[in-house]
């Protein structure tokens, strides 16, 4: 009962063990929203995207994560709270459940893949229970041309069926809800959750295996840019610290806003073909290239509109803080082609410090960069993940534990060295709270931190005077164009300094208990670059 779409010949999903079903195999973004809306799915905008709620879920649900442990990962993932085991058993019947669920039901088929870096290539066949999150598949996925598409070979697949619940009790979940990753199957599994996220995720979270596990290159939660001399920047960052919002410059082209790879060759690409971006208070002023991407095309989750109009209100978070878009790549003007990067020149770690305490600038040694990295402090905001509806500091490794199978120190090591090799400039940047913590201070203004990153990538920022954090060791510029002297020395901030010294000792513990962990293995650089207690 296969549509006559574009496709490779003889693909089916009788491959996948789906019968009898209505299949629309690589509908265009156009298509799959008209059909959106005519399923009363969706509702159009007044810029022409449109518009949909993902159901209970808003967020990821990081404790419904799972990872099948067999043969290939059993010695390899860093099994925990984090990467959940599933075995092998238990996969195969809830896939089967959902299969059987499939059968006789209007699906949308989706060929793409991640890697821009035809080197690393990773073909995927995504199959969605709803036309919207197919729309989705297609904005955040690279896209094969025709041609491609006829001769199209898929290595992993995903499935997404929102509408399917699994059974706790006899499925081995946690809840109705599932997000579970097969890497000998080259399977993920999605169910019970419409939120899109957990697509995106999911193929992120095997790239973070495959890449440095066996191609011997980094995976990155980043975002990157590059500038008019051809120098690569990379943003680190978790959800909500502003990874899309900062790698957005209009004096730089964008590579990507999530997630990268980065290789021996000092080549940095995106994994994905599009954006996924908060919306919550966006504006044309703060933020004019997500604004001017919202056009036919994008999708727009858990937003309201102004009363009686089709026209988006960005305030309302009635439904929740993490309103998103997502839209394709070329969306957006200012774009490097092919999605890759050379010769990084500039890292930034973005952290959302909801205490108040970190600068809203430092330059960190190789030492306390690496110890940074490992420890990925931030503060999780609001909507980013279920359950969390104010900020909630966090220790995040590698600015993206929730999405890092292999144990931390990979990554780390594998930074460290490029670090090392590229010569590159390492910095620390507070998105978060200046004057107070959360509750008491304000949060850092978007335009003085782009100030600070722009000065930082000008290299003007080399021969200013700095001075030292007397609790981190952090050293922090004392002036910066664009920026008032007053908001980069955080104490001063505060107009209670009694108060900050305690908050700032307080910070200074919960890094260095966290960090216990991973103190076995780090070496002596990378334990001087703690802070002192």
């Amino acid at each position: 009962m296969a549509e006559n779409q574009t496709k490779s010949s003889g693909s089916t999903l009788d491959d996948l063990g789906i019968k009898n079903a209505v299949e629309h195999w690589n509908l265009s973004s156009k298509e799959l929203s008209e059909i959106s809306v005519q399923k009363r799915l969706a509702k159009v905008t007044s810029t022409g995207a449109i518009a949909v709620d993902t159901g209970k879920f808003t967020g990821r649900s990081p404790k419904d994560r799972f990872i099948v442990k067999d043969d290939i990962t059993s010695d390899s993932i860093w099994w925990g709270d984090i990467n959940i085991p599933f075995s092998p058993e238990k996969f195969d019947a809830l896939y089967n459940k959902v299969i059987n669920y499939l059968e006789g039901k209007e699906l949308y088929i989706r060929d793409c893949y991640a890697c821009a870096d035809d080197r690393y290539r990773l073909n995927l066949r995504v199959v969605t229970q709803l036309p919207w999150s197919n729309l989705f598949a297609h904005n955040m996925f690279l896209r094969p041309d025709e041609e491609e598409l006829k001769n199209f070979d898929p290595e992993w697949t995903v499935i997404n069926a929102p509408e399917f619940e699994a059974n706790p009790e006899i499925d081995g979940t946690r809840q109705k809800n599932f997000a579970i990753l097969n890497f000998t199957r080259k399977i993920a599994l999605i169910g019970g959750t419409g939120y899109t996220g957990e697509i995106k995720k999911g193929i992120f979270s095997a790239l973070n295996f495959i890449l440095p596990h066996m191609k011997n290159t980094l995976s990155m939660h980043c975002s990157a840019n590059v500038g008019r001399k051809g120098d690569t920047a990379i943003f680190f960052g978790l959800s909500g610290t502003g990874k899309t919002t900062l790698s957005a410059d209009p004096d730089r082209r964008l590579i990507g806003d999530d997630e990268h790879g980065w290789t021996d060759d000092n080549t940095v690409f995106n994994f994905e073909g599009g954006c996924y971006a908060k919306t919550i208070d966006l504006s044309e002023e703060k933020e004019p290239d997500i604004w001017n991407a919202i056009k036919p095309g994008a999708l727009l989750e858990n937003v309201r509109f102004k009363n009686g109009t089709n026209e988006v209100d960005f305030k309302d978070s009635s439904v929740t803080e993490n309103t998103r878009v997502s839209y394709p790549i070329y969306h957006i003007d200012n774009i490097q082609q092919r999605s890759i990067g050379q010769n990084p020149k500039n890292i930034f770690f973005l952290t959302c410090d909801a205490s108040g305490v970190l600068p809203p600038i430092s330059k960190l040694t190789p030492g306390q960069a690496a110890f940074h990295f490992i420890s990925g402090y931030t503060a999780k905001v609001a909507g980013t993940e279920a359950g969390i509806t104010e900020p909630v500091s966090a220790f995040s490794a590698c600015f993206g534990a929730p999405f890092m199978p292999l144990h931390p120190t990979v990554y780390g090591d594998m930074l460290s060295k490029k670090m090392r090799d590229s010569g590159v400039k390492v910095w620390l940047v507070n998105t978060g709270w200046s004057g107070g913590a959360y509750g008491t201070g304000a949060r850092i203004k978007l335009k003085y931190t782009r100030a600070m990153i722009t000065e930082a990538l000008a290299g003007n920022l080399k021969d200013v005077e700095y001075a030292q954090h007397p609790v981190f060791g952090l050293q922090y510029p004392t002036s910066c164009e664009n920026v008032p002297d007053e908001i980069l020395n955080p104490r001063d901030t505060w107009k209670d300094q009694g108060g900050y010294d305690k908050k700032a000792q307080e910070l200074a513990n919960k890094f260095n208990k966290n960090f216990e962990k991973f103190a076995a293995e780090a070496t002596p650089e990378i334990l001087e670059g703690a802070p002192k207690q």
